[in-house]
């Protein structure tokens, strides 16, 4: 039998040091609503396939063994205590994507990535235990951090619209489902609607599934695409030739050059994704007004040994361009509004989050998912890319402090996206020297913004 929650305290678990286990049935209810949204929106997991196709040459069948992997890590966050929905580091993406096409195609540019990915789980790992990760990035000028996240905002928009890139590919297709997309997420207008009329607030909880299924028709439409040939049973990923010709286990560990120069890139990652933490925190607290009869525990130092040893994993058994991120903010989003409706609408955030990721796990192993969203995948990426890059800008422009951060944070963020990590860090440092001189840390507050402004 499940074991029940009393109002005010947190789901029922099982104590492991650091973490608590929660299993589903047992310590929460299965939320059947979360699990079929998942089962369809496994289609954004999919369409990390492109990334690997195009930076590493993977045939599709490989490259789906690495989702199906990253898939089953996903589960180790509401497993262990964390109660978010997981995903990429998304705009880190393109810095990664730049980072290793500077090897050659082929066992280099994977030992590239292995380096990369194994540095930043173990980093991430560290920063956990140790309980260091805000210090660690509060030892990053403003500015700097500010130029990073509008960087990368920057990259992933440039990686869809640059000559030869997706949009090329699929304008029309882009065109339609990115302005449908901006007006349901982001619009002001498209919010009214949602809390005014039933079927615009089913279509606002489903995330971007609703434009990733119109893609699905629009662009064989337009000849961009071709329609999908549904296939039946059960998908087959590709584990043999993943693990003798894409991991250590074919071609050996990395050499030691390849850490030492992944190092840039690894810091620039970590800022972008410890933003992710931050918001992960932010949007549970707003949650905890509206249900107090769950207390969540939500632990940065947790979350981060948890999706450290997901990199680490990954590093070894599948290296992963998308990587493995604390937070899919989309599907956070949606999970947590349910969340706020009531115990009737989902007993627990677990329950949600896990029936969740339990769906996608579960739509990865159907053939006819799979193949239905397989002409479509580029497109899907594209989109991501496009709503993640918004969101980067916006948040990085709001980290700076004052109106020289902002020019400072201007240029890294130019160099960040030309140039790569290494430059940015680079160019940051000196004209944070050259701007602050001995207020190189503390940079300075100029009440640009409103949030800097004193009560």
């Amino acid at each position: 039998m499940r074991q029940q929650r009393i109002d005010g305290q947190e789901t029922p678990y099982w104590p492991a040091g650091p973490f608590k286990i929660r299993l589903p049935f047992l310590h929460y209810r299965f939320e059947w609503p979360d699990y079929f949204q998942g089962l369809l929106m496994c289609a954004v997991d999919l369409a990390a396939i492109p990334l690997m196709i195009e930076l590493l040459g993977m045939p599709f069948e490989v490259a789906l063994a690495v989702v199906m992997m990253n898939g089953i890590l996903y589960l180790t966050h509401h497993l262990l205590g964390d109660p978010v929905i997981p995903g990429w580091i998304t705009p880190a993406i393109p810095l990664l994507m730049a980072y290793c096409a500077a090897f050659p195609e082929g066992p280099e540019r994977v030992h590239a990535l292995i380096a990369f990915q194994l540095m930043l789980g173990l980093f991430s790992i560290f920063i956990g235990a140790s309980g260091l990760a805000h210090r660690v990035v509060q030892l990053i000028p403003q500015a700097i951090k500010s130029g990073i996240i509008i960087g990368a905002g920057i990259a992933a928009v440039i990686s869809v619209f640059k000559v030869g890139g997706r949009f090329d590919s699929f304008p029309f297709t882009i065109t339609i489902a990115v302005g449908i997309a901006f007006y349901v997420i982001f619009s002001r207008h498209f919010a009214k609607l949602k809390a005014t009329n039933y079927i615009f607030g089913a279509i606002g909880k489903l995330g971007i599934f609703p434009i990733v299924a119109l893609a699905i028709v629009v662009a064989p439409v337009f000849g961009e695409a071709p329609w999908p040939t549904i296939e039946w049973g059960i998908s087959k990923p590709d584990f043999t030739t993943l693990w003798k010709e894409y991991t250590v286990f074919g071609l050996g560990f990395p050499p030691l050059s390849m850490f030492l120069t992944a190092i840039p890139t690894v810091l620039a990652a970590y800022i972008v994704l410890f933003g992710d933490v931050l918001q992960s925190k932010a949007i549970l607290e707003e949650a905890d007004h509206a249900r107090l009869d769950e207390k969540i525990d939500y632990n940065p130092d947790r979350a981060h040994m948890i999706f450290g040893a997901r990199n680490s994993v990954m590093s070894i058994i599948g290296p992963d361009v998308a990587m493995c991120g604390p937070l899919w903010a989309a599907m956070h989003v949606v999970i947590v509004e349910r969340f706020t409706q009531g115990k009737k609408a989902m007993d627990s955030i677990f329950g949600g989050a896990g029936s969740f990721r339990w769906g996608t796990n579960t739509g990865l192993l159907l053939m006819p998912i799979v193949t239905l969203v397989q002409p479509i995948l580029g497109i899907a990426l594209a989109l991501t890319l496009l709503i993640q890059g918004y969101v980067s800008v916006r948040i990085g422009v709001m980290e700076a402090r004052s109106q020289r951060d902002l020019g400072i944070a201007g240029v890294v963020a130019a160099v960040l996206a030309t140039r790569g990590a290494a430059w940015a860090f680079g160019v940051g440092v000196v004209l944070c020297i050259l701007v602050y001189g001995r207020d190189f840390f503390r940079g300075e507050v100029d009440e640009t913004f409103v949030k800097d402004m004193k009560d």
